[in-house]
C-alpha cells in the first residue's frame, strides 16, 4: 500500500469522524450523548486507542474528566486550573498531581485553547505508532466539541436565568397582594408606611388591618430567605394571620398558632422575626408582642422620651413550641405615634462602616415628635441618605409609622 494511498484512507476516516460528530451536534443531542460519539468516533475512525479528555469548568476553576477509556491508572477526577502548566515552545505539559495519579499510559496530549484561555486536555495513546496521527485534526475535532459543550452550558445558564427572572416577577406579583392597597389617613389614624426592597423581592412583610371600628391591628415581619420561597411563606404567614385575627382570638395565641404553621411548614429551617400590635380606642390600650424583631418606638408627648416595645418572645418557627412568651400592654393611651421597622434601616452603612443605628434613629425621632408620619419619613430618609454618602444599602428597609389620635 502506497503512502498516498494511506494519506486517503487516513483523510476519509477523518472526514466520517467530523461528519459524525457535526451530525450530532446539529440533531442538538445532550452532553452525554456528545461525549459517547466523541469518543467511539476517536476509537474508530483515528489511530487512538485510549483516551482521557478534561474539560475547563468555568464556575469551579478547574479541569473536570468527562472522559476516560482504555486507561488502567489511577487518574484523578479534577485538575486545578494551577496545577496544569504547559510550554508552548516545548509542547511540554506539566502536571503538578499527587504521586498516587499517573498519565503514563496516555503519553500524548493534545490541548484546545480559546484565545489564550486552555478549554480541555485531551491525552490519548495511538493504536499503531507507524500509521501516525493528526495531532491538529484531532485538536480542531476536540475543540468541535469543547465549543457545542459550552454552547449549551450557556445555552442551560441563560434558561436558568430566564426561569429565575419569572420566578422573581411571579414573587413580587404575590409580595405585591400581600401588601395593602391603602392605608389609613383620617383624624383618628394616619399611617404611612416606606418599603425600599433591596432586590425585586424582598423578605419584609407589613400589614394593618380593621376588623372593627374599634379595633386596629397592625404588624412588620421579616421573612429569613429571598426568592419564592420567601414570598410563598410570607403569603401563608399571612394567609394564617388574617384567619386568625377574624376569629377574634388574643394576640398571645396568634403568635403561638402562628410560629407552629412556620415551624410545621419548614420544620425549623425558615424564621420569621415579627411584631404585632393591638390598639382598642374605646379601652385605649396598645397590646403587643415583640417575636425577636426590631422594637417599635413609641412616642407618647414631646416631654416624654421614647419608649421601645420588646416585650414578646423568640423568633417565630425555630422552635415548636415557643421556650417564653410575654405579653406587652400599655393603658391609658389616646394620643401616641409608633414606628415599626426593619433592621435594613438601622443597619444602613456609610463609606467609614458604622451602622445607622438604633441610637441615630432615637436621636431623630427626638427631634421630629411634631412631625406627621408623612413628614416624618421624608426627613427621615434624607438623614439617612445623608449619613450612607452613596453607600448602597444590604438589606430591605421597612418603615411603618401610626399616628393615633
Amino acid at each position: 500500500m502506497t503512502g498516498e494511498t494511506i494519506k486517503y484512507q487516513r483523510k476519509e476516516l477523518e472526514l466520517k469522524a467530523l461528519l459524525e460528530i457535526t451530525q450530532a451536534i446539529n440533531e442538538n443531542k445532550n452532553e452525554r450523548v456528545l461525549l459517547n460519539i466523541f469518543k467511539f468516533t476517536c476509537l474508530v475512525h483515528l489511530n487512538i486507542k485510549s483516551l482521557v479528555l478534561y474539560v475547563y469548568n468555568q464556575q469551579e476553576q478547574f479541569f473536570l474528566r468527562r472522559i476516560s477509556h482504555q486507561v488502567k491508572e489511577k487518574l484523578p477526577e479534577e485538575i486545578q486550573k494551577g496545577d496544569v502548566q504547559e510550554n508552548k515552545e516545548l509542547g511540554k505539559l506539566s502536571l503538578s498531581l499527587s504521586g498516587e495519579y499517573s498519565f503514563a499510559e496516555v503519553n500524548i496530549y493534545v490541548p484546545v485553547y480559546h484565545k489564550d484561555k486552555m478549554l480541555a486536555i485531551l491525552f490519548l495513546s495511538t493504536k499503531d505508532e507507524d500509521a501516525g496521527l493528526d495531532l491538529d485534526f484531532t485538536q480542531a475535532l476536540t475543540n468541535i466539541l469543547v465549543v457545542a459543550l459550552e454552547n449549551k452550558r450557556f445555552a442551560r445558564k441563560q434558561l436558568e436565568q430566564e426561569s429565575f427572572r419569572k420566578e422573581m416577577e411571579i414573587a413580587s406579583n404575590v409580595q405585591r397582594m400581600l401588601f395593602p392597597a391603602t392605608l389609613p389617613n383620617h383624624e383618628k389614624l394616619k399611617a404611612k408606611v416606606t418599603y425600599i426592597p433591596h432586590f425585586s423581592v424582598g423578605g419584609d412583610y407589613y400589614d394593618l388591618i380593621q376588623p372593627t371600628e374599634d379595633d386596629v391591628y397592625f404588624c412588620v415581619g421579616d421573612v429569613s430567605g429571598k426568592g419564592m420561597p420567601a414570598s410563598l411563606l410570607m403569603s401563608n404567614f399571612q394567609a394564617a394571620l388574617r384567619t386568625l385575627l377574624r376569629s377574634g382570638t388574643d394576640l398571645k395565641t396568634i403568635v403561638e398558632q402562628l410560629n407552629l404553621s412556620i415551624f410545621d411548614a419548614t420544620k425549623g429551617e425558615r424564621f420569621i422575626t415579627f411584631f404585632l400590635g393591638h390598639y382598642s380606642y374605646s379601652q385605649k390600650k396598645l397590646t403587643y408582642v415583640n417575636a425577636g424583631h426590631n422594637p417599635p418606638i413609641l412616642c407618647l408627648n414631646s416631654e416624654d422620651s421614647a419608649e421601645l416595645l420588646e416585650a414578646g418572645t423568640t423568633i417565630l418557627g425555630a422552635f415548636e413550641t415557643l421556650p417564653f412568651l410575654e405579653l406587652g400592654e400599655r393603658e391609658g393611651l389616646d394620643h401616641f405615634v409608633l414606628h415599626l421597622y426593619t433592621d435594613g434601616l438601622t443597619e444602613a452603612m456609610n463609606p467609614q462602616d458604622e451602622e445607622y443605628g438604633e441610637k441615630r434613629l432615637l436621636d431623630y425621632i427626638n427631634q421630629c415628635r411634631d412631625s406627621t408620619p408623612e413628614d416624618f419619613h421624608i426627613g427621615l430618609l434624607e438623614d439617612m441618605e445623608k449619613f450612607s454618602d452613596g453607600v448602597p444599602g444590604r438589606d430591605d428597609i421597612t418603615l411603618l409609622s401610626l399616628q393615633f389620635n
